[in-house]
């Protein structure tokens, strides 16, 4: 069954994201997602901030930067959200952007090497065990969780390159794709997930999330040009999609049939009614998606 969200951008300030939760819950809009972006909002306050606000909305978090954190506190975060609000949270971990990870001093050698210690030990935590592991850059010592989930949730992991694309097949529950994905690259990093989950013996399901730059009403066009422009994707215009609900519903399937479970529909960073976008989202174009 494909699932459709819509992302909270960070551009906004914290305080928008009440009205903004309320609209898409109210809506019945599946999903909410927020982004750890450097340096604008948290992922995990902002997180439950709209889980409290809301009844039924699933928030999902893509992605949490795993250079700025230490695994305990991870785990100890992601089990906190999933015990408070059961079957309705989504964690995705991933590597940052490499330029803010070096303004802060966190910058690693191997991102790849750091996000395989990260995923295998949180997924461990997660599952109640007790983790004692001396990595290159993940170190415990006999670290157990007082309060773990009753379910082990999955993780998400983000990817971009075709290491990581093969990494999070390996060792993640599930692949969060950027915005701007085309549905040829989002076929070619489905066979990639796939060749890491062969090589891993793994063969359960691993849901695929990808966002989708979005614009409708005044100045759309316009507004999408201006972010792909900025993304390095101008020359790419499938990587976006402007319109009424029924252009935006067919990107969607697009997407769907190359091998995405999620789509996430994207705003533009100054989209004038992100209120209006969310409920744009659940009431026109959800009735148009397939199940």
């Amino acid at each position: 069954m494909t699932t459709l969200g819509a992302v909270f951008r960070p551009q906004l300030p914290p305080e928008r994201l009440r009205d903004v939760a309320r609209a898409a819950d109210e809506a019945g809009l599946e999903e909410l997602w927020l982004w750890e972006d450097c340096f604008l909002e948290s992922g995990i306050a902002s997180a439950a901030a709209a889980l409290a606000w809301t009844e039924r909305l699933r928030i999902g978090v893509g992605l949490l930067p795993v250079p700025l954190r230490n695994v305990a506190l991870t785990a100890m975060e992601a089990a906190t959200l999933h015990r408070l609000f059961p079957e309705r949270v989504v964690l995705g971990i991933g590597h940052g952007v490499q330029d803010w990870m070096a303004q802060v001093g966190a910058r690693v050698e191997s991102p790849v090497t750091l996000l395989r210690e990260h995923l295998e030990a949180l997924r461990a935590l997660l599952r109640s065990e007790s983790v004692t592991t001396d990595g290159r850059y993940v170190k415990l010592d006999n670290v157990a969780l007082d309060w773990p989930p009753a379910t082990a949730p999955g993780i998400f992991a983000g990817a971009t390159g075709p290491r990581t694309m093969r990494l999070t097949g390996e060792a993640a529950d599930g692949t969060i794709l950027t915005g701007g994905t085309t549905p040829d690259e989002v076929r070619q990093a489905r066979a990639l997930i796939d060749e890491g989950r062969a090589a891993a013996g793994r063969t359960g399901p691993h849901p695929v999330v990808v966002y989708l730059l979005a614009t409708t009403g005044a100045d759309a066009a316009e507004r999408l040009r201006g972010e792909l422009a900025r993304e390095g994707r101008a020359e790419t215009p499938e990587a976006g999609v402007t319109g009424d609900a029924d252009a935006v519903a067919t990107a969607v399937g697009r997407l769907v049939d190359a091998g995405a479970d999620t789509v996430v529909l994207q705003p533009t960073a100054d989209e004038p009614d992100p209120e209006g976008f969310v409920r744009f989202v659940a009431s026109e174009v959800r009735p148009l998606v397939g199940p």
